[in-house]
């Protein structure tokens, strides 16, 4: 899905127009997708990162200390909202 969504992406933007793809870095903080991985698919849609603005997550799974994935990636995850342009 993020690689549709990056391939499209600047094709629907407008001139000096952005577009924004939110998601949490869970991937990252369980070893799925680094961060190294993220980055060449930006630049392969011809888009460039304007701003990465970080945020902890305060839905109610990010403090519940039984669900399975707490300690392992929620506890210390965030939820990255990536402001990307054309190039």
């Amino acid at each position: 899905m993020l690689r549709a969504f990056l391939a499209g992406l600047r094709a629907h933007l407008a001139p000096a127009g952005e577009g924004g793809w939110s998601l949490s870095d869970l991937a990252e903080c369980t070893w799925l997708r680094s961060r190294a991985e993220l980055l060449p698919l930006f630049d392969a849609a011809g888009l460039q990162v304007v701003e990465r603005i970080d945020t902890r997550p305060t839905h109610p799974k990010a403090a519940d200390a039984t669900d399975p994935l707490h300690s392992a990636a929620r506890a210390g995850g965030n939820d990255v909202l990536w402001r990307l342009a054309a190039r």
